[in-house]
């Protein structure tokens, strides 16, 4: 079995948060293979956990798929600050073809045409993807998943960091659809009453008030905020008073624009343009609509960029989305090379917490060993890219750890889902598959 085959039939996908199914990755052909450590949401501390902990293990699958794409360079990305991941991933990196290749403490240095361009000085072409200039790019946790799926393993479970308002930020590893709260537990618990949970993280994270919300392939983190905090407030307000503020309060400053990473790196990316775009709701949405179509979504306009705190990201997102709806294609230029200013205008991770006012809960979350077992998780369907996973099992089945409960059909782009825990299945619908101890 190849490792592309052992890595669809593991459920492998991007567990950085992308979700995409590394299986396709590893079909194609490139030169070098990048093992993206870079973590750069605040307050978040997964990726460098997992090199910690298993270095090994990611330099491992960093090797099998450069075995498997034909690549002859194989990099491991993390951040200089993090001394204890830097020392777990050179030590795992002597005596083979890759190497250890550190970086600043700035945001979004996870982003792939970010890290593309930094780690080999190329430029990812308008819409494209990391292969187009000879890259694979994968999350650490992805290329541990790999490895394990390459011995005959399946992912069954997630780490992921638990901070913001509780007693112990904390990472840990836990079966899918593990819910919420019991990860809440782990660390201690709430320290207010009324909390609001950005999973993912503050900047491309989504908010959630559900306790029951299960731990997917992806979920990299969970951020606990005050319900009045100041960016959970921003998150809240309706999209329509989001349009409303930028029509009636932007006065095209232009920093928005400035500060956009993919602005900096030479791509056609103009927020201010998007939102003077509200203006012309009658006429010419196209036009600016496309001032946006290829954003990251990092959210530095909106939460740090703006002086007048208004919705660029937001707007951007909505302009998206229309030209998605009218199955538009970027014809316009690729970039030849990065701003002369990018170096000047990177965002230090200290001064964007600052400006989201999180600045209290930057502390430590180690990795902490927790043998918990959920009485019930939640396996959703849709975990992935593509399209959803179909249920092998129905109500009333015994499953054991490990066991291939939904596929996708033959040809399609998705990812299978395998059971978490040992128990009997509660539940299936065409969302999830319910099984409880």
């Amino acid at each position: 079995m190849t490792l592309a085959e052992s890595v669809r039939s593991a459920g492998v996908v991007g567990a950085g948060g992308g979700g995409f199914p590394a299986h396709v990755k590893l079909a194609a052909r490139a030169d070098t293979v990048i093992a993206n450590g870079a973590e750069c949401e605040p307050l978040l501390h997964k990726d460098a956990a997992v090199l910690v902990r298993l270095a090994d293990q990611v330099v491992s699958g960093v090797r099998l798929a450069m075995e498997a794409v034909g690549a002859a360079e194989g990099i491991v990305a993390v951040k200089a600050k993090n001394m204890e991941a830097v020392e777990a991933a050179q030590a795992a990196c002597q005596g083979t073809p890759v190497r250890v290749q550190l970086l600043g403490d700035y945001y979004p240095a996870g982003d792939e045409y970010d890290l593309v361009h930094e780690l080999t000085g190329r430029l990812i072409p308008p819409s494209g993807i990391p292969l187009n200039v000879g890259c694979v790019v994968s999350n650490v946790e992805t290329l541990a998943n790999m490895a394990e799926a390459h011995e005959g393993g399946s992912v069954t479970r997630k780490t992921l960091t638990i901070a913001g308002a509780v007693q112990l930020p904390v990472t840990l590893t836990v079966p899918l659809g593990t819910p919420l709260r019991d990860c809440l537990e782990a660390a201690g618990g709430m320290t207010v009453d009324d909390a609001v949970f950005f999973l993912g993280g503050l900047m491309m994270g989504t908010l959630s008030t559900d306790l029951d919300t299960p731990v997917l392939k992806t979920t990299t983190g969970v951020v606990v905020l005050p319900r009045d905090h100041r960016i959970a407030q921003r998150t809240l307000t309706p999209p329509q008073a989001q349009r409303g503020i930028g029509k009636s309060a932007c006065d095209q400053c232009r920093y928005c624009t400035e500060y956009c990473p993919r602005y900096l790196l030479g791509y056609s990316v103009e927020p201010h343009q998007v939102m003077r775009g509200l203006s012309f709701t009658a006429t010419g949405a196209d036009r600016w609509n496309e001032w946006a179509a290829l954003c990251c979504s990092c959210g530095l306009c909106t939460l740090f960029a703006c002086p007048e705190e208004l919705f660029p990201k937001e707007a951007c997102d909505d302009s998206k989305a229309a030209l998605r709806a009218r199955g538009f294609r970027w014809t316009g230029p690729a970039p030849t090379q990065a701003h002369p200013l990018r170096e000047g205008r990177r965002v230090p991770i200290r001064s964007l917490m600052k400006k989201l006012g999180v600045q209290n809960y930057d502390h430590p979350a180690p990795w902490r060993e927790w043998e918990h077992v959920p009485d019930r998780v939640e396996l959703r369907l849709k975990q992935h890219a593509g399209v959803a996973a179909q249920a092998l099992v129905k109500p009333g089945d015994a499953v054991k750890e490990g066991q291939l409960v939904a596929d996708v059909p033959d040809g399609a782009l998705g990812a299978r889902v395998h059971a978490s825990i040992r128990g009997r299945v509660e539940q299936v619908d065409d969302q999830r598959i319910v099984i409880r101890t």
